[in-house]
This record gives C-alpha cells, structure tokens and sequence, in this order.
C-alpha cells in the first residue's frame, strides 16, 4: 500500500489490502478483510466490504457500495450511483446476514450509471449494462442489456463497441463467435 494513494478524508480499516498506484478518494471507506488490486480508483463516497475482493484496473465511480460477497475481476468499470443489492427479500426488523448471495462481475465488464444489480447473479466478461438497468439475472459475455427488467438488446466488443451480424468489431476488426455463455473472441 506504500504507493497507493488515500485522501485524507478516506477510512481504511484494518486488514485491507490495497494494490500499488491505487487511489482512494474523498469519504470513502474501505471495511476489513477487503482486497483491492493495482491501478485501481475509488471514486468518492465509494464503501466496499467487509471481505470484497477487487482485481487490477477497475474503476468504481461515486457514490458506490460494494458489500460482502460481491466480487469485481480485473478492469471492471462501476458507473456513478450502480447499487449492488445483498439480500432478496430485505426487512429491517429481521436480520439476514447468513442469506447474503454472491455477485460476481466479470473482467473488462462495465455497468453504467445507476444501474441496480440484484444479488446471486453473474455479469459476464465485457458485458456491458445500461444506465438504470435492472439486472434480474445472469448477463452473458459480451452482451448489452439494458432497461428494467435488464433485456438482452446485442453484444459489444471488448472495446464496447456495437456488434453487427458479422459479429466484427467496427473499431478494433477483432471477430467473436457465439458461445453457450454469450460470445467468445476468436484468436
């Protein structure tokens, strides 16, 4: 953590481990037993933990909580304000720690602003959630979905490009190929 930078204002508890070159902005908080990766940056009044796990290079915007059980691969990007839920079926007055589900959010995806992922599902590696979407269910690779209840509209690239029927990204030329888990780039 010697190179990593922590605002002032910023609360690291104990038994965090931060990557080299990280940044950690204004009034954030990062709980024990939190790992995050290299190069990543933590936007303000961002929260993670207890016991979140973050790879290298991902990006989590303002004003975002990542609680325990939610996982981020490498060169993931949390849009302004995105919500991760923990519990289904919250109530104020019972206490459902023992009932948090997983959330994990594959490499190079991005889930824009204020978007709501629903705990115990899986976004896939570069997919890509639009703003405000509700995601209700697994997301595959490479897709776009978008809307409430999140709706499959295409597929993107690893650049976040739109992909036509030939499945050719019109920034990179890179080609995929359809999978049973969404689309995979061909070598």
């Amino acid at each position: 953590m010697s190179d990593a930078y922590i605002h002032p204002s910023a609360i690291i508890d104990d038994g965090v481990d931060i990557g080299s070159e990280t940044k950690v902005w204004h009034f954030s908080h990062v709980l024990s037993g939190t790992t995050i990766g290299a190069k990543c940056v933590l936007g303000q009044n961002v929260m993670m933990g207890p016991n979140v796990s973050i790879g290298d290079n991902c990006k989590v915007q303002n004003n975002v909580s990542l609680y325990a059980g939610i996982t981020l691969e490498d060169d993931v990007f949390c849009g302004p304000s995105c919500v991760f839920t923990n519990v289904l079926t919250p109530r104020a007055f019972v206490e459902r720690k023992d009932e948090f589900l997983p959330t994990l959010v594959k490499r190079g995806a991005s889930i824009g602003a204020n978007a709501t992922i629903i705990c115990g599902n899986t976004i896939g590696a570069y997919a890509m959630v639009g703003a405000g979407s509700v995601v209700t269910k697994d997301v595959p690779d490479y897709a776009l979905v978008v809307g409430f209840p999140a709706k499959f509209l295409g597929w993107v690239s690893r650049s976040g490009d739109r992909l036509g029927a030939d499945l050719t990204c019109p920034r990179t030329g890179e080609k995929y190929q359809e999978t049973t888990g969404g689309l995979k780039l061909i070598d």
